[in-house]
């Protein structure tokens, strides 16, 4: 473990000192030339050098505090055997041990499980939530038989839902898992695609195939899939069934119409868990029809045992720049949203 002390009492105002023993865990915590050094410097606005066997951290108070709980967590982890990645890195960087940004609403993810680890276990990989907001929505969908995951893309709230539906397959807590998506037309006709249903349907399901294969070797996904084991369906192909011990997850439900809500949501059977999932800005339904995802968010809030848990552009984990863009038009739309009131009242 680290050892985290100040610097000397000339340089204490400006510099924390710290000091690894394990020379080797140090240049996997620093990084191919210094890279993951170089990362917390970007994101936390300080300056780190190495000395030996020791790291100082240069800058003002709190970013040079944050930035040695930082890099005491990242080699910690390292301690434990586990990889140090640029996603675990904004991880520490996001979460901090705080549970501001949760994306919580009053009565939802109440138990951010502070000083606990929240870990997925699949075939491939063990997938750790990177944001508190994620962290929260894990263990709701673990605890509560419906979870909804609401906000912008890249925020996990599929890849996640997906991850614990493998885990809880493999554990035998559900005899299998049905993944769907409303088939919307979002720009091109189905008609239009080449090949027999399946062929047209199946590009619109990709993203859940693509999930899948991250947990699960390919071969053992075909297996599943050809024993029915696992389903990729769209929407409209849940009509009439009942849902027993089976995870359901349903992704980009902004896209489902009321009555295609209402249908999923009564497909629930004895020991199911279910999971919607979608983002409110993304709708591509066509113009005057409601979005389904809205009305459950509305009709369902303080029904025992079904979570709602948010995201915000604070919980993308893809590329630093997808946040950027999300903030970029919900901005547009905030200033839109102003002109037009304005209008109005001109008017």
């Amino acid at each position: 473990m680290a050892d985290l002390t100040a610097a000397p009492e000339a340089q204490e105002a400006s510099e924390v000192l710290l000091e690894f023993p394990d020379n080797r865990l140090l240049i996997d915590l620093c990084g191919e030339f210094d890279r993951n050094l170089t990362h917390i410097e970007s994101h936390l606005g300080v300056q780190i050098i190495r000395r030996g066997n020791q790291l100082v951290v240069m800058g003002e108070s709190s970013a040079r505090e944050k930035a040695g709980e930082v890099l005491q967590s990242l080699y910690e982890r390292l301690e434990s055997g586990k990889a140090v990645e640029p996603g675990d890195i904004d991880a520490e960087i996001r979460m901090g041990g705080t549970q501001d940004g949760t994306g919580t609403r009053d009565g939802d993810q109440m138990e951010m499980f502070k000083g606990s680890d929240v870990e997925i276990k699949t075939r491939k990989k063990t997938i750790e939530p990177r944001t508190a907001a994620q962290k929260a929505y894990v263990q709701s969908l673990f605890n509560n038989e419906l979870a909804f995951g609401i906000g912008p893309a890249g925020t996990g709230k599929t890849y996640l839902a997906v991850a614990v539906g493998v885990n809880m397959f493999l554990g035998g807590h559900v005899d299998r898992m049905i993944l769907s998506r409303p088939a919307v037309e979002a720009g091109e006709k189905l008609g239009y695609l080449p090949g027999d249903m399946k062929d047209k349907v199946d590009p619109y399901m990709q993203p859940l195939y693509d999930a899948l294969n991250d947990f699960l070797p390919s071969k053992q996904v075909t297996k599943l899939i050809e024993e029915k084991k696992i389903e990729i369906a769209p929407l409209a192909f849940m009509r009439g069934r009942t849902l027993a011990n089976a995870f359901v997850v349903l992704d980009e439900a902004q896209n489902a119409t009321t009555m295609q809500m209402k249908m999923f949501l009564t497909r629930l059977g004895e020991g199911s868990r279910m999971v919607i999932t979608g983002d409110r800005s993304q709708v591509d339904l066509p113009r005057g029809v409601d979005s389904g995802l809205r009305d459950a968010e509305g009709l369902l809030k303080g029904i025992d045992q079904i979570s709602f848990n948010y995201f915000t552009s604070k919980d993308v984990v893809r590329h630093p720049l997808v946040a950027k863009i999300i903030e970029a038009y919900d901005d547009a739309s905030q200033k839109a949203m102003v002109r037009a009131a304005k209008q109005a009242r001109k008017d």
